[in-house]
C-alpha cells in the first residue's frame, strides 16, 4: 500500500503536469466539497479512468477504480465518510472535523494501452471554520462607580476555530472612537480543538459624557469580525458636583438670611404690639 501511494504521489511531480492549489473552507461538522477541477474535454469514459484522492503523502481518502468504488486501500478514518460525484468531479467529505484540515490531492489516471497514465492532478487546501460566540463584556468588580476610580472589564468569546488574530477594545465619546489593543488570552480545548479567547480592560472611569465601550474580535481577512453589545457608562464628575455646590450654596445662604430677617421683623413687630397693649391697660 505504501509503495502504491508513493508511486502515485511521485507522478504528480512529473514534468508537464500542472498542479494548482485551491483554497476550500467548510464549517465544522458539515460536508466539505473538494473538486478535482477536471474539465474532461475529451469526454473520456469513467470506466477508462482511475480517480484517486489522498491527503498529504500517506493517507488514501477515496478511490474510483475504472468506474467502481474501491475501499481496499482507504485510510480507516475515511471509510463511509466520502462520496464521489463523477458528474462534477467533486469529492464530498462528510462530517468534516478539525483533524481533516490539510492538503488533498486529486490524481486522475487514464488507461492507455493497458498502462495507467496520469492526465490530471489538482490540490485542495481544506480549512475548517467554527463560529465563535458573540463577544460578551463582563464587569470584574461590583463596587459603585465613582469619578477617578478604575473600571475593570473583561471581554470573552468561545467555541471557535481557527485561532483569531486579535481582540480590540473600542471606546467611543460622541463622534470620537479610540482603539485599544490589549493582550488576548487564548486557550484550546484538548478534545474539541476549539478556541476560547478573552481580553481585559482597565481604564479610568469616564466622566461628564456618555461613553460606549465595545470589544471587537478579529477572525481574519476573509472571516471578518464579531463585535459585542456596547456597554454605556455616564458618570457625573467632581467638576459637575463642585458647580452644583457653588451654585446652590450662595442661593441657600440668601434664603436663610431672608428668613432670619423676616423672623426678626415679625418678632419685633409682635413686641411693639405687646408694649402698646400694656400701656393702654395701665392708662385705664
Amino acid at each position: 500500500m505504501e509503495v502504491c501511494i508513493f508511486s502515485l504521489y511521485s507522478m504528480i511531480l512529473l514534468p508537464g503536469i500542472a498542479v494548482s492549489v485551491h483554497q476550500v473552507k467548510s464549517f465544522l461538522n458539515h460536508t466539505a466539497y473538494l473538486s478535482c477541477y477536471f474539465p474532461n474535454s475529451q469526454k473520456t469514459d469513467i470506466k477508462d479512468l482511475r480517480v484517486f484522492w489522498q491527503k498529504g503523502t500517506d493517507e488514501v481518502v477515496h478511490e474510483v477504480y475504472y468506474g467502481q468504488e474501491k475501499l481496499d486501500n482507504l485510510s480507516p478514518k475515511y471509510i463511509n465518510r466520502t462520496k464521489m460525484d463523477m458528474d462534477k468531479w467533486t469529492l464530498q467529505l462528510l462530517n468534516a472535523g478539525i483533524v481533516d484540515e490539510g492538503q488533498y490531492t486529486c490524481i486522475i489516471q487514464h488507461r492507455d494501452k493497458g498502462s495507467p497514465k496520469v492526465i490530471h492532478t489538482s490540490e485542495c487546501l481544506l480549512h475548517i471554520i467554527a463560529n465563535y460566540s458573540q463577544p460578551e463584556i463582563e464587569w470584574l468588580h461590583m463596587e459603585e462607580l465613582k469619578p477617578n476610580a478604575y473600571l475593570n472589564l473583561s471581554c470573552s468569546s468561545s467555541g471557535g476555530y481557527p485561532e483569531p488574530r486579535q481582540m480590540t477594545w473600542l471606546i467611543s465619546h460622541g463622534n470620537t472612537t479610540r482603539r485599544l489593543m490589549h493582550h488576548m488570552d487564548v486557550s484550546q480545548d484538548a478534545v474539541t480543538k476549539l478556541y476560547n479567547v478573552s481580553s481585559k480592560l482597565n481604564i479610568t472611569v469616564p466622566r461628564n459624557i456618555l461613553t460606549n465601550i465595545s470589544c471587537l474580535l478579529h477572525l481574519g481577512e476573509q472571516l471578518g469580525s464579531l463585535v459585542s453589545v456596547p456597554l454605556g457608562i455616564e458618570i457625573q464628575g467632581e467638576e459637575m458636583e463642585q458647580v452644583k455646590i457653588n451654585f446652590f450654596g450662595p442661593l441657600i445662604a440668601v434664603i436663610i438670611l431672608i428668613t432670619l430677617l423676616l423672623g426678626f421683623v415679625i418678632l419685633k413687630k409682635n413686641r411693639n404690639s405687646l408694649s402698646t397693649n400694656q400701656s393702654v391697660s395701665l392708662a385705664v
